[in-house]
């Protein structure tokens, strides 16, 4: 079977829901990408987050995704923006971005006067040990929704966190209701939390993503 026949046949069971489909783009692809961001950051971890992050984008733009387009150049592509980000070690960029990319990466600068001077009061090591939280929670969760081929789930946690979509143009961006991005949402949100309170941490700062 040739090549291009071979990807849409496989982006056809993705869109599908199939989990086999799902699991084999990540086996066919995950190696290689790795490779190739490994190569330029030198930081397996951070290059493992990288890819976790490539897929998500590609699961996000599989609705508008052109099947004439190879998988491989398509996934490539998202790595090399993706990773861009991250040598760019830019102060202003989105909360998720900066946690998933590099659970050592240093202070992500928050947006407005007011987050700043809540950030500059935490010490260095609670923000580190805070995002070191966030990034593993979430990493079990990323993991447990591609095997699970929670595909919606994926697309909510990219759009609302790490594209910092409002609920409503999630909701619009996907075709589903605002209360199922909200639902989505409150189960991060409360993983979050529940791995703050085993860590005994109080007082843990939600508002880079959007929680008081």
């Amino acid at each position: 079977m040739p090549a291009d026949a071979a990807d849409k046949l496989l982006v056809a069971r993705i869109r599908d829901g199939e989990a086999d489909a799902w699991q084999e783009c990540i086996d066919r692809f995950e190696g290689r990408l790795t490779a190739f961001v490994d190569s330029r950051l030198g930081n397996r971890t951070t290059a493992e987050d990288v890819v976790q992050e490539t897929f998500l984008g590609f699961l996000t733009a599989l609705p508008n995704f052109d099947d004439d387009t190879p998988i491989e150049s398509f996934l490539f592509a998202i790595a090399a923006h993706k990773l861009t980000d991250v040598l760019r070690r830019q102060g202003r960029r989105p909360a998720l971005t900066g946690v998933l990319a590099n659970s050592e990466a240093g202070t992500v600068e928050p947006a407005g006067p007011a987050r700043v001077a809540s950030s500059l009061l935490r010490s260095d090591e609670r923000k580190s040990r805070e995002q070191e939280i966030i990034a593993g929670c979430l990493r079990d969760l990323i993991r447990d929704w591609m095997t699970r081929s929670e595909i919606e789930r994926l697309q909510c946690l990219e759009l609302l966190f790490v594209l910092g979509y409002p609920n409503k143009e999630a909701a619009a961006r996907l075709g589903i209701s605002e209360q199922a991005v909200a639902n989505h949402k409150y189960f991060v949100v409360s993983k979050l939390k529940d791995a703050a309170k085993q860590a005994r941490i109080a007082d843990f700062d939600l508002s880079e993503f959007g929680v008081e």
